[in-house]
């Protein structure tokens, strides 16, 4: 980066000639004002010489002049001319200007973004603790340059030295992780340099979260889109060929009739989960304020999906604890969690396989703390483990073709981690390839102590 060697000197502030013999009369008026004791005393003097003449009186003149001397020395010493420079300096700031070095670091400190002060040579002279968490290595006395190697960053500091309004640059990051920063370089004032104050203000704002976020909205749109798109050109294709050359063709009409009724059911529970995760996330800062007992929510799912096991030649079975579990929730909400968490060991597990939900508590963190447990775990082909982290995304699907096989939306499981979420729990997936899957999810009990509000 180049020294600000380009800009203007700083303004001089030494009196023109007028001023100087302005500030000579003041100067000579106030060595009147201050010895005027003195110059009294001496009269006094002269007047006893006068009256007493002889030894006394040169010995009463010479104790007048000593006294004199001690009453002039204590007089106000004559300040010279940088004090009268200061003053004028001074009185042209305004008030309170000496202040203004605390008051600026004050205001950086204040605010909300990352901030860094430079000064005319564009070393750091203040930042605030937001940039100290951006950029660790931080230092006052830093050239800019050695804060951020970024070439834009130190191109768009250079224009601002002679633009009338702040450079705004963005900022593409690799290492250490991948990030985009948003930099707003703003003068401050002119181009006149003043001493003790910043010349520019560089502010950075980290939008990777941001962008993030955007990429997530986007690709769930993307998503919903396909799996809305489909099942509804199929309808369309089995309404044409109706409409055409199987008019007249009752078996293929009840066939494809049979076909249409199913992608409408499958539009439709993707319709649901996206109604349903929508009103999670919404409620999802929310704490619930219901209470329950997870051995009675588990006996109730067991019991309202008996059924749809045994259609798949499935077995459910339930462990209890001793005693009620209960937790601070919501129970339709817990409701749904197990009854995703089945379906989902229903579709994916083994032909005759085993599916338990069990209810218990068990001591968990570090100290360990007495927390509720609520699991539902298969015998089933297993999930590989690169697949594990990302089972809650939305549409994300370990088996694209088998989910949409079975009538998958893609959606349950991020469903069940919002749930999770706003009752302050957490869900931990483990598998282990041809032997099951469990998903557990812990709570904080009622009446141990340990309950969050």
């Amino acid at each position: 980066m180049t020294e600000h060697s380009r800009l203007a000197p700083p303004p001089t502030t030494t009196p023109s000639g007028p001023e100087r013999a302005l500030a000579a009369l003041a100067r000579a008026g106030r060595r009147l004002r201050y010895h005027r004791r003195a110059l009294a005393l001496v009269a006094v003097l002269f007047s006893a010489l006068a009256l007493l003449g002889g030894l006394a009186g040169w010995l009463a003149a010479a104790g007048f002049v000593v006294m004199a001397m001690i009453v002039a020395g204590r007089g106000p010493v004559d300040k010279d001319d940088d004090d009268l420079l200061r003053e004028a300096e001074r009185a042209r700031r305004g008030p309170g200007a000496d202040r203004e070095p605390d008051s600026w670091r004050l205001l950086l400190d204040a605010v909300p973004d990352a901030a860094v002060a430079l000064d005319h040579n564009f070393n750091i002279m203040h930042f605030n603790a937001r940039l100290e968490e951006l950029f660790p290595k931080a230092r006052a006395g830093q050239p800019l340059s050695q804060l951020s190697r970024n070439p834009e960053l130190n191109d768009a500091v250079e224009k601002a030295v002679t633009a009338n309004e702040a450079v705004v640059v963005d900022l593409y990051e690799r290492v250490p992780v991948e990030r985009r920063i948003s930099a707003t370089v703003s003068r401050i004032g002119g181009r006149e340099i003043r001493r003790g104050l910043p010349f520019m203000i560089v502010s950075f704002r980290d939008l990777t979260e941001q962008d993030k976020l955007a990429q997530m909205r986007a690709d769930f749109i993307a998503n919903a889109s396909h799996e809305l798109r489909t099942p509804l050109a199929s309808l369309r294709g089995f309404v044409e060929t109706l409409q055409g050359p199987a008019r007249d063709d009752p078996e293929a009409r009840d066939r494809f009739l049979g076909i249409m009724s199913s992608q409408a059911n499958r539009m439709t529970r993707l319709i649901d989960d996206l109604l349903s995760l929508s009103r999670v996330e919404m409620r999802v800062h929310l704490p619930p304020r219901g209470i329950l007992d997870l051995n009675e929510v588990a006996a109730y799912v067991a019991q309202a999906l008996e059924p749809v096991a045994a259609a798949s030649k499935m077995k459910i079975t339930v462990t209890r604890s001793d005693g009620p579990i209960r937790i601070r929730g919501d129970r339709d909400e817990i409701v749904q969690v197990l009854q995703n968490l089945v379906h989902n060991a229903i579709k994916y597990g083994r032909e005759n396989g085993h599916i338990e939900i069990a209810a218990s508590r068990v001591l968990d963190g570090s100290p360990p703390q007495p927390r509720a447990l609520i699991a539902v775990a298969d015998d089933g082909p297993g999930i590989a483990p690169e697949h594990l982290p990302r089972l809650t995304e939305r549409f994300y699907r370990a088996n694209v073709a088998a989910s949409r096989e079975k009538g998958g939306t893609g959606l349950g499981l991020a469903i069940v981690k919002h749930i999770v979420i706003r009752h302050r729990g957490e869900l931990r997936i483990s598998s282990v390839v041809g032997k099951g899957s469990t998903f557990s999810i812990l709570f904080d009990e009622l009446g141990t102590g340990t309950a969050r509000t």
